[in-house]
């Protein structure tokens, strides 16, 4: 009788094991694709400069949120899992801007300059451990 009690056990724990195993990854996977869903909503998108500063702000808050490292200049690094990062080619002078730089300089400054222009996104890539958005990648369309 001990036996059959023991293995009941057993197997009771093994199944509240696996379950909360699958519901923890549901849960991380539906986190993901809330996440993906506000960035992704970018891609192949036109949007204002005063837009591009706002989702900028929202990356850099991601990323400290997440407590990702940033790199000897100041740049978030890639963690593989959730990291975020944006570069932006500017044709004023046909350079590739960081995110950091923007909110270095100050992203207000950035409205002031670029809130009527428009820039695309042109570029999204993914983790390929979590499926979350990794990098972005837009470019200045109009002056």
């Amino acid at each position: 009788m001990k036996k059959i009690i023991i293995f009941f056990v057993i197997i009771l724990i093994i199944v509240a094991i696996v379950s909360y195993m699958y519901l923890n990854y549901q849960a991380t996977y539906k986190e993901a694709q809330i996440k993906n869903a506000q960035y992704e909503s970018y891609d192949g998108q036109e949007l204002y400069g005063t837009d591009l500063a706002t989702l900028i702000n929202k990356a850099v808050d991601d990323n400290t949120k997440n407590k990702i490292d940033k790199d000897e200049d100041g740049l978030y690094t890639d963690n593989g899992t959730d990291s975020i990062r944006i570069d932006i080619l500017f044709t004023d002078d046909n350079k590739i801007h960081t995110m950091e730089e923007i909110y270095n300089t100050g992203t207000s400054t950035f409205m002031q300059y670029y809130n009527q222009i428009k820039f695309k996104c042109t570029k999204i890539e993914h983790h390929s451990k979590t499926g979350r958005v990794s990098y972005m990648y837009f470019e200045q369309i109009a002056n």
